[in-house]
Protein backbone atom coordinates (compact mmCIF):
# COMPACT_ATOMS: atom_id res chain seq x y z
CA UNK A 1 0.00 0.00 0.00
CA UNK A 2 1.20 3.40 -0.85
CA UNK A 3 2.10 6.07 2.22
CA UNK A 4 0.43 8.93 2.18
CA UNK A 5 4.03 11.11 2.30
CA UNK A 6 5.58 9.08 -0.26
CA UNK A 7 2.55 9.46 -2.26
CA UNK A 8 3.24 13.53 -1.41
CA UNK A 9 6.63 13.51 -2.40
CA UNK A 10 5.68 12.25 -6.02
CA UNK A 11 6.27 15.17 -8.27
CA UNK A 12 3.60 13.69 -11.18
CA UNK A 13 0.67 13.36 -9.15
CA UNK A 14 1.35 17.36 -7.16
CA UNK A 15 2.09 17.79 -11.16
CA UNK A 16 -1.84 16.28 -11.33
CA UNK A 17 -3.49 17.15 -8.09
CA UNK A 18 -2.27 21.28 -9.21
CA UNK A 19 -3.78 20.87 -12.98
CA UNK A 20 -7.03 18.95 -11.81
CA UNK A 21 -7.40 21.58 -9.05
CA UNK A 22 -7.38 24.36 -12.03
CA UNK A 23 -9.92 22.59 -14.13
CA UNK A 24 -12.35 21.45 -11.60
CA UNK A 25 -12.41 25.25 -10.00
CA UNK A 26 -12.96 26.31 -13.72
CA UNK A 27 -15.65 23.54 -14.04
CA UNK A 28 -17.25 25.44 -10.71
CA UNK A 29 -17.20 28.48 -12.19
CA UNK A 30 -18.95 27.47 -15.09
CA UNK A 31 -22.37 26.21 -12.57
CA UNK A 32 -21.85 29.72 -11.54
CA UNK A 33 -22.02 31.62 -15.12
CA UNK A 34 -25.00 29.22 -15.57
CA UNK A 35 -26.83 30.99 -12.49
CA UNK A 36 -25.86 34.15 -13.26
CA UNK A 37 -26.96 34.23 -16.93
CA UNK A 38 -29.95 32.70 -15.62
CA UNK A 39 -30.90 35.26 -12.95
CA UNK A 40 -29.60 38.31 -14.95
CA UNK A 41 -32.04 37.59 -18.04
CA UNK A 42 -34.76 35.90 -15.84
CA UNK A 43 -34.72 32.70 -17.63
CA UNK A 44 -35.74 29.39 -15.29
CA UNK A 45 -35.80 26.07 -16.04
CA UNK A 46 -38.35 25.55 -13.29
CA UNK A 47 -41.61 27.13 -11.76
CA UNK A 48 -40.70 27.04 -8.71
CA UNK A 49 -37.02 29.12 -9.70
CA UNK A 50 -39.50 31.83 -11.43
CA UNK A 51 -41.98 31.73 -7.98
CA UNK A 52 -39.64 35.50 -6.72
CA UNK A 53 -41.15 36.87 -9.87
CA UNK A 54 -45.15 36.80 -10.12
CA UNK A 55 -47.44 34.27 -9.77
CA UNK A 56 -49.64 32.48 -11.98
CA UNK A 57 -49.55 33.39 -15.68
CA UNK A 58 -47.27 35.87 -14.71
CA UNK A 59 -44.81 33.23 -13.00
CA UNK A 60 -45.10 31.26 -16.60
CA UNK A 61 -42.93 34.21 -18.88
CA UNK A 62 -39.96 33.32 -16.80
CA UNK A 63 -40.62 29.71 -18.16
CA UNK A 64 -38.43 29.96 -21.12
CA UNK A 65 -34.93 28.77 -22.71
CA UNK A 66 -32.53 31.66 -23.48
CA UNK A 67 -29.56 31.21 -26.21
CA UNK A 68 -27.01 32.68 -23.81
CA UNK A 69 -28.04 30.61 -20.89
CA UNK A 70 -28.26 27.44 -23.43
CA UNK A 71 -24.38 28.54 -24.64
CA UNK A 72 -23.24 28.62 -21.18
CA UNK A 73 -24.96 25.39 -19.96
CA UNK A 74 -23.72 23.36 -23.25
CA UNK A 75 -20.23 24.62 -22.47
CA UNK A 76 -20.47 23.26 -18.76
CA UNK A 77 -21.89 19.99 -20.02
CA UNK A 78 -19.29 19.71 -22.45
CA UNK A 79 -16.77 20.34 -19.72
CA UNK A 80 -18.56 17.08 -17.78
CA UNK A 81 -18.00 15.09 -20.84
CA UNK A 82 -14.27 16.14 -21.41
CA UNK A 83 -13.12 16.53 -17.13
CA UNK A 84 -14.13 13.58 -15.59
CA UNK A 85 -12.41 10.99 -17.91
CA UNK A 86 -9.46 12.89 -17.21
CA UNK A 87 -9.46 13.02 -13.40
CA UNK A 88 -9.70 9.44 -13.70
CA UNK A 89 -7.62 8.39 -16.61
CA UNK A 90 -5.20 11.30 -15.40
CA UNK A 91 -5.16 9.89 -11.63
CA UNK A 92 -3.73 6.28 -12.73
CA UNK A 93 -1.27 7.90 -15.50
CA UNK A 94 -0.14 9.92 -12.44
CA UNK A 95 0.58 7.12 -10.54
CA UNK A 96 2.26 4.86 -13.35
CA UNK A 97 5.27 6.52 -12.88
CA UNK A 98 5.17 8.39 -16.45
CA UNK A 99 8.32 11.06 -17.21
CA UNK A 100 7.72 13.81 -15.26
CA UNK A 101 7.78 16.45 -18.44
CA UNK A 102 5.48 14.26 -20.28
CA UNK A 103 3.18 14.53 -17.77
CA UNK A 104 3.04 18.45 -17.18
CA UNK A 105 2.88 18.66 -21.18
CA UNK A 106 -0.19 15.99 -21.02
CA UNK A 107 -2.08 17.86 -17.80
CA UNK A 108 -0.75 21.67 -19.25
CA UNK A 109 -2.13 20.97 -22.55
CA UNK A 110 -5.67 19.24 -21.42
CA UNK A 111 -6.21 22.60 -19.08
CA UNK A 112 -5.33 24.65 -21.82
CA UNK A 113 -7.26 23.14 -24.09
CA UNK A 114 -10.55 23.03 -21.83
CA UNK A 115 -9.86 26.87 -21.02
CA UNK A 116 -9.86 27.50 -24.51
CA UNK A 117 -12.62 25.37 -25.19
CA UNK A 118 -14.41 27.70 -22.89
CA UNK A 119 -13.51 31.34 -24.36
CA UNK A 120 -14.53 29.75 -28.09
CA UNK A 121 -17.86 28.65 -26.81
CA UNK A 122 -18.67 31.57 -25.23
CA UNK A 123 -17.38 34.24 -26.99
CA UNK A 124 -18.12 32.65 -29.51
CA UNK A 125 -15.32 32.48 -31.73
CA UNK A 126 -15.71 30.80 -35.03
CA UNK A 127 -15.45 27.23 -35.54
CA UNK A 128 -13.17 25.30 -35.69
CA UNK A 129 -11.80 27.33 -32.23
CA UNK A 130 -14.05 24.77 -30.14
CA UNK A 131 -13.55 21.67 -32.06
CA UNK A 132 -9.90 22.28 -32.05
CA UNK A 133 -9.39 22.70 -28.27
CA UNK A 134 -12.08 19.72 -27.79
CA UNK A 135 -9.64 17.66 -29.71
CA UNK A 136 -6.82 18.42 -28.26
CA UNK A 137 -8.04 17.75 -25.25
CA UNK A 138 -9.89 14.41 -26.27
CA UNK A 139 -6.49 13.73 -27.39
CA UNK A 140 -4.47 14.36 -24.53
CA UNK A 141 -6.59 12.11 -22.41
CA UNK A 142 -6.44 9.46 -24.81
CA UNK A 143 -2.83 9.54 -25.30
CA UNK A 144 -2.77 9.09 -21.25
CA UNK A 145 -4.85 6.26 -21.70
CA UNK A 146 -2.48 4.87 -24.00
CA UNK A 147 0.56 4.79 -22.43
CA UNK A 148 -1.10 4.09 -19.15
CA UNK A 149 -2.35 0.92 -20.75
CA UNK A 150 0.82 0.33 -23.07
CA UNK A 151 3.29 0.58 -19.96
CA UNK A 152 1.05 -1.09 -17.29
CA UNK A 153 -1.39 -3.47 -19.50
CA UNK A 154 -1.50 -7.19 -17.76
Amino acid sequence: MVDLTELMENEVFMAFTSYTTIILSKMMLMSTATAFYRLTRKVFANPEDCAGFGKGENAKKYLRTDDRVERVRRAHLNDLENIVPFLGIGLLYSLSGPDLSTAILHFRLFVGARIYHTIAYLTPLPQPNRALAFFVGYGVTFSMAYRLLKSRLY
